[in-house]
């Protein structure tokens, strides 16, 4: 039904079977071969984009109410130390402790494993207790986050 999406796909396979021309020509039937090609390259991209749907129904689901008179000071100091991560470790920090998502949710979200969110997110915390210099880094930064939203910027 979307004549863009279908004209990309088409490109796409070309390409895909100029690269394995010597297997087109090989295949006993090519054309079938070329078949196959495309309705794998379209079962992928449907799945990707149910996938990608799915992280952002779940990201959307868990957020939550502000909250009144945050601290703006602790807010500003931590979208400023936040802001310093790589993506990725940013991206963990928030989601756990300003969406509350689980560490499965989280994993789900960003298209990781469990494993490297719990990593990501116990060197972040670490990095942002190092940039901030306090020890009560997580009590700050999950309400400065909670209130702040991090400015819209994960």
């Amino acid at each position: 039904g979307e004549a863009d999406a279908a004209d990309d796909l088409a490109a796409d396979a070309f390409l895909a079977l100029w690269h394995r021309w010597d297997r087109v020509r090989a295949a006993e039937h090519p054309l079938a071969y070329a078949r196959g090609v495309v309705t794998n390259m379209a079962r992928t991209r449907i799945r990707s984009a149910v996938r990608e749907r799915r992280r952002i129904t779940l990201f959307w689901s868990h957020r939550g109410e502000r909250t009144d008179g945050p601290d703006i000071p602790a807010v500003v100091d931590v979208q400023g130390a936040l802001r310093q991560l790589p993506f990725r470790k940013r991206a963990c920090v928030v989601l756990r402790h300003s969406f509350d998502l689980s560490e499965r949710d989280t994993a789900q979200a960003l298209g990781i494993s469990v494993g490297t969110v719990k990593s990501q997110t116990s060197k972040a915390m670490a990095e942002l207790g190092r940039i901030l210099g306090t020890e009560e880094t997580p009590v700050r930064i999950r309400a400065a986050v909670a209130t702040g939203r991090t400015g819209g910027r994960n």
